[in-house]
């Protein structure tokens, strides 16, 4: 760790918890300013793909300031916002608690503090970077979701188009952490992020996880040239069935989050 205010690879939890909780006041205003409003849109497509009903429970894990949980609240069902960074459920709580039909909870993603079958769908946005064992929150995120549930990861990606990509880099590399710094925001926990990123699987990768981790239907979609990626599946509602899926990866991509 190069100061209080920046976790190293090693994704210790307490020190990533750490760098969230000092980042949570500030944290959308930097993400819009950071994205150029993209993270609205992303946002949207992250709801519209969980497709949520009034009466459903849902999971939102690593939900952050519970911007994404709103927006899922909106629609009647009943939400959790999950996160490991009590500065960030805080933020949330502030912002949001007044909604009826959305509760907070403190948890690891890699022993999640619920039942068995317990949610009708699952989702996870720019959160599964941060996690030691991925493959291990995804088991739970499995393990948590009722047979025939759904499944929705939002999570930062591998531009396919190879000049995008070095441009994309490039933007957060160098330009990324000083736009945070002048958003007012330590731009060293965006040094983190961008780290993160660089070191995250591409989407066929990703996608394998989740077939590994038993979830079917596994496709994903790219949005706004593959920065971020939503990854979509579903839990087989048999026992039979839970066998990792051999078929490819649906890799269909979209030029925006629209």
């Amino acid at each position: 760790m190069t100061s209080n205010n920046r976790a190293d690879l090693g994704k210790d939890p307490r020190r990533v918890s750490g760098m969230f909780d000092q980042v949570a006041a500030g944290y959308d205003r930097t993400n819009t300013v950071m994205t150029f409003g993209n993270d609205a849109l992303w946002r949207a497509a992250t709801t519209r793909a969980v497709a949520p009903k009034p009466g459903e429970r849902i999971l939102d894990l690593a939900a952050g300031t519970a911007s994404s949980s709103a927006s899922l609240a909106a629609s009647g069902a009943e939400v959790v916002a999950a996160d490991f960074s009590p500065g960030m459920l805080a933020e949330g709580r502030r912002r949001h608690g007044h909604l009826p039909n959305l509760t907070f909870v403190e948890a690891d993603a890699t022993q999640l503090p619920f039942a068995d079958n317990e949610f009708d769908a699952v989702t996870m946005s720019y959160g599964l970077r941060n996690v030691q064992q991925p493959q291990k929150a995804l088991a739970e995120l499995y393990r948590v979701t009722k047979p025939g549930g759904r499944l929705v990861i939002n999570e930062f990606s591998t531009p396919p188009g190879k000049l995008f990509r070095g441009l994309y880099r490039f933007y957060n590399a160098q330009i990324l952490p000083r736009v945070a710094r002048v958003a007012g925001t330590n731009g060293r926990a965006y040094d983190y992020l961008n780290e993160s990123i660089r070191d995250w699987p591409d989407q066929r990768t990703f996608s394998g996880w989740i077939r590994e981790a038993g979830w079917a239907e596994v496709e994903y979609r790219n949005l706004t040239r593959g920065i971020v990626a939503l990854h979509r599946a579903v839990k087989p509602a048999t026992r039979a069935a839970q066998k990792p899926a051999a078929a490819k990866v649906n890799g269909r991509t979209a030029g925006a989050a629209t």
